[in-house]
Formats: structure tokens, sequence, C-alpha cells
């Protein structure tokens, strides 16, 4: 899924629109911090929370949660692939702002360029 919206809105706010569901566990960034607790997703008590702690906290922790957390990030790099492909293959680092509207559509374009450039490579030749 793929949601977009001015700068100025915080990432939690279209969280719910990320979702379908079907969930069973959901991983975020700090940024992420107390979703459970918002009101549209008070309802979703069968998903299992794994949202990173901020730096601050991370330094705290003892060997093993910091292992945990380790665990955590680990998980959600997978996810940060595509947005290199993006950013540094497409060079949409820095978006033009041409309307919302029209930035939607090229990142849904671009998403899909590069879900088919990871793609390629299990490919048979």
């Amino acid at each position: 899924s793929i949601e977009t919206t001015a700068a100025n809105v915080h990432d939690i706010v279209p969280a719910d629109k990320l979702l379908h569901g079907e969930e069973q566990r959901v991983f975020g960034d700090a940024g992420y911090l107390g979703i459970q607790k918002r009101d549209e997703h008070k309802h979703r008590n069968d998903i299992s929370w794994y949202i990173a702690k901020r730096p601050g906290t991370r330094k705290k922790l003892d060997a093993r949660r910091q292992k945990v957390e380790k665990i955590k990030a680990s998980i959600r790099a997978k996810v940060e692939h595509p947005f290199r492909y993006i950013k540094h293959v497409f060079g949409y680092g820095k978006a033009r702002y041409r309307g919302l509207a029209k930035n939607t559509q090229r990142l849904h374009l671009l998403a899909a360029f590069s879900n088919l450039l990871i793609s390629e490579k299990y490919l048979w030749e």
C-alpha cells in the first residue's frame, strides 16, 4: 500500500489506510510509537505491534532487549530496499511539488518499476 500526504502530516495519521485488516504482525519505526493506542486501531486486538524504540531509549536497554530491537530493525530494513531504487536509480530523492495527485501517481509508477527491478533477479534466464 502507498499513501501520500503533505509534508506537515505525521506518518502515524494515514497508517490506518496502509493496513488492510488481515495483518498478524506490524513492524514500524519509532515514529509509530503508540499507534496501538489510537482510536482507529483499538479494534485490532489480534495484531502484534513491533514498533522500534527511540535511539535514546535503546541505549539504556540490556543486551537481550537490544538484540530484540536489532531483529526488528533487520525485518524493517527489507521494506526499505524499494526506496533505494526510487531515490537512487530513478533520481527521486527530492520530490518537486507538482500537486499531491501528480506526485502520488509518479510514486505509484516508480514503486511498480522498483518492484520489477527487484524481482528481475528472481527470474529464470
